[in-house]
């Protein structure tokens, strides 16, 4: 019989051993549930020929074990992993056994991939103390769709050739190491195992910028970055210029550009034509889709104007797929402005008004800096018969915009009052007037001038999330809050900054953004659920702690390291809490007692000021959530087991404690209606002080002729309005597909469809 030779990586050719594959298998398969390597093995189907690669026989036997993740089976998720973690470091080390930490950190710096700093901030002895720290055997806690995310975006690799150079460990303990860095060497090494510990057994969950960048010689890990544009030529090239700068290194974007004046204005008194919106709007997309993000994933932007722009009914279809290209701006996603006016109009079944900002002087700041002022000027504005206007029926307009929004999925709402009156920022020094590409970011910005300009203020949030799911009791967020504050913080410090009104701006108010995963798990294991009130307590207990917790965190950080320069301009330096500025008609919906003593709080938050103006927003968080193995952000699952697609193919990842809780967990297109999960949301917005990433769902199927009602969706909209739902990001339609395959492809990674936000 002849003997079949398999081709090693190393290039060498030894004899085909059939038990060493049945050892692999084995040795993923100790310790779970309901998985068979036989079954593998059969599964595997391999065609062994002379010279075969080692690597494809892993592979193989990788994706048979991925094949047979289901519900009734999802430990295989696991066995899947471990083969893959397995292959992963036989392809970074050339062995399973990692290198020593020192060397291994040599080795990448000296090829120029892991930043020098981190041979120069810390001994050899401090490296092999950190060392001791790693617990290598973590990597078998990832599920297999977790490995994959991080062999695709997190690891350090020649993108060219998919060389990967370390695995998940090295990854979280880096991390740890280049945050804490600067720490007092008698403390850091504490702080950077508590860290390391926190991550890597994903108590926190850390967004995919952060991840994927930190330790290496590109330091921009901020995942959004907000940017307004003026009304002029100048500002709006150094808009697209700063949109390259922060696409081209791992952001997601906001554009504010609800100041452009509307086409047919005048320019340079009569001397032009305004071409109006579109051209411009165009001259972002260039921008946005002009660099790819490192290979992690594509650029991605969502842009801002208010419902009462001149030219509003063509804004509001530029997504859509009629018209041609001339008409059509479809590769950006839009956000837009609503306040509580337009609102009343809608109700009265009146009419609104719409402008060019260009003609109606001292409108478009009132919008977001004071309701009262801009009432008082909208009407003036509507009596002077100089002023070119259009007038349309409020239930004409509403009524287009959620056409276009359940149409597209993508067309945003941003309630730009709840944003300035429930906000850590005084609206008359530093109104809100835009949020992020996932609409979970709430920050002031000032138009660019040009792109060297220090006057403006380009707006950057730096992100990361608890797991709720790994919680065993609320008061474990006090020791979690004050880590993450921590390295966030001192994350602004050690990032580089390519545009002078990001930097100042963020040295002025050092915003961060700790959200949430896992908390469909969270309820699902608590025996709550989403649509019927039975959540609403656990919720407001839960987003009480964090927001208490984080402020008293980032206090204590101000009494070490000084409160923020910009403190002067938030609502805290005022002594007004979240609790003190949200919406009371959330206690019609909710009337749970406070649990923490806010007083107090409150009192030292006004003796010693907070590093930080923000500390909270609920972005989503497809990628780190699937890290995690974790339920996404604040959402239902939509299936008990979860279908993404991604460059290496279908990903199934079944939901936590499974067989335990499948009872327990509400299913997206189980829910009756979105009314249960807005009140969650108001809930959680009481507290949350930037905004959430919340998103509105239908099943046409429901309904009489397979047509969601107009009245449903515009009471929707009011009822989020009502209980201060500071935006609305994505509209769901349920297709008809599997629920388990009806997940956002991966290609939209994160939440931010197609883009850069999510954690």
């Amino acid at each position: 019989m002849t003997t079949l030779y398999v081709t090693k990586r190393d290039g060498s050719r030894e004899p085909l051993d059939l038990d060493k594959i049945h050892r692999v298998i084995t040795w993923a398969a100790e310790g779970l549930q309901s998985v068979s390597v036989s079954q593998v093995e059969l599964k595997s189907h391999i065609q062994f020929y002379d010279g075969i690669k080692t690597e494809d026989i892993h592979e193989t036997i990788i994706k048979a074990a991925a094949d047979l993740i289901s519900k009734s089976t999802p430990d295989y998720q696991y066995l899947a992993a471990r083969l893959a973690v397995f292959h992963l470091r036989k392809k970074a080390y050339g062995r399973f056994e990692p290198p020593a930490l020192y060397d291994h950190i040599v080795r990448m710096v000296e090829s120029s991939r892991y930043d020098q700093h981190l041979l120069q901030d810390y001994s050899k002895a401090e490296i092999e103390q950190l060392d001791s720290f790693i617990d290598h055997s973590r990597d078998l806690n990832f599920s297999y769709a977790a490995v994959k995310q991080l062999e695709g975006k997190y690891l350090v690799q020649n993108r060219v050739t998919g060389q990967i150079f370390e695995s998940a460990q090295f990854l979280y303990m880096l991390v740890a190491a280049c945050l804490f860095a600067n720490y007092p060497k008698d403390t850091r090494l504490g702080y950077v195992r508590r860290f390391y510990d926190a991550i890597s057994l994903f108590k926190l969950s850390l967004p995919t910028p952060i991840m994927a960048g930190v330790r290496t010689p590109t330091r921009q890990f901020s995942s959004c970055v907000l940017i307004e544009c003026g009304d002029s030529l100048d500002s709006i090239n150094a808009t697209a210029s700063a949109i390259v700068k922060y696409v081209s290194q791992r952001a997601g974007i906001g554009i504010n550009a609800g100041r452009i004046r509307a086409l047919g204005s005048p320019i340079r008194h009569g001397e032009a034509f305004h071409t109006g919106c579109i051209p411009f709007y165009k001259h972002f997309q260039t921008a946005v889709k002009s660099c790819s993000q490192g290979g992690v994933r594509g650029g991605a932007a969502t842009l801002f104007y208010p419902l009462w722009h001149l030219e509003v009914e063509s804004l509001l279809v530029l997504k859509n797929n009629r018209g041609v290209e001339e008409n059509r701006v479809r590769h950006l996603d839009y956000g837009v402005q609503f306040n509580r006016l337009m609102y009343q109009r809608l109700i009265k079944d009146g009419f609104i008004t719409l402008f060019s900002p260009s003609d109606v002087p001292g409108l478009y700041d009132a919008f977001f800096e004071d309701q009262e002022k801009f009432e008082q000027l909208y009407v003036q504005y509507e009596a002077d018969d100089s002023i070119r206007k259009k007038r349309i029926k409020a239930v004409e307009l509403f009524t287009l915009f959620m056409q276009e929004r359940a149409s597209t999925g993508r067309i945003y709402l941003q309630n730009v009052d709840h944003c300035n009156t429930h906000s850590p920022f005084d609206p008359k020094v530093a109104p809100v007037r835009q949020s992020n590409l996932c609409l979970e970011i709430a920050l002031p910005t000032k138009p660019l001038r040009d792109v060297n300009d220090e006057e403006g203020e380009i707006a950057l949030c730096t992100l990361s999330a608890f797991n709720l799911g790994a919680l065993d009791n609320l008061d474990e967020l006090e020791e979690l809050s004050d880590l993450i504050v921590r390295a966030l913080d001192s994350l602004l410090d050690y990032q580089d900054y390519p545009i002078p009104a990001a930097r100042n701006a963020t040295m002025g108010r050092r915003t961060l953004g700790v959200g949430v995963i896992n908390y469909a798990y969270y309820l699902a294991k608590n025996g709550v659920k989403y649509s019927d009130g039975s959540a609403n307590g656990l919720t407001h207990r839960t987003f009480e702690a964090i927001q208490y917790y984080l402020l008293k965190a980032s206090m204590q950080l101000a009494k070490e390291f000084g409160p923020c320069p910009k403190f002067n301009e938030t609502t805290y330096a005022q002594g007004i809490m979240p609790t003190d500025s949200y919406k009371k008609e959330l206690d019609a919906v909710c009337s749970e007692p406070l649990q923490l003593d806010w007083d107090r709080l409150r009192q030292d938050v006004m003796a010693f000021g907070l590093r930080n103006s923000t500390l909270s927003a609920l972005m989503p968080s497809e990628t780190s959530s699937q890290i995690s193995n974790a339920t996404n952000g604040i959402e239902p699952p939509r299936g008990h087991v979860s279908v993404k697609a991604s460059k290496d193919g279908i990903l199934k990842q079944v939901v936590p404690e499974y067989e335990r809780l499948k009872d327990q967990y509400e299913l997206l297109w189980d829910m009756p209606g979105n009314d249960g999960y807005l009140s969650l949301v108001g809930i959680m917005q009481k507290f949350v002080d930037q905004t959430i990433s919340a998103n509105t769902n239908y099943d046409p199927n429901r309904f009489d002729g397979g047509r969601v009602p107009m009245k449903l969706l515009l009471k929707d909209l009011l009822t989020a309005y009502k209980l201060g739902v500071k935006t609305l990001y994505y509209h769901n339609t349920r297709d008809g597909a599997a629920d388990a395959q009806e997940d956002i492809p991966e290609a939209e990674d994160d939440g931010c469809a197609g883009g850069a936000c999510k954690i």
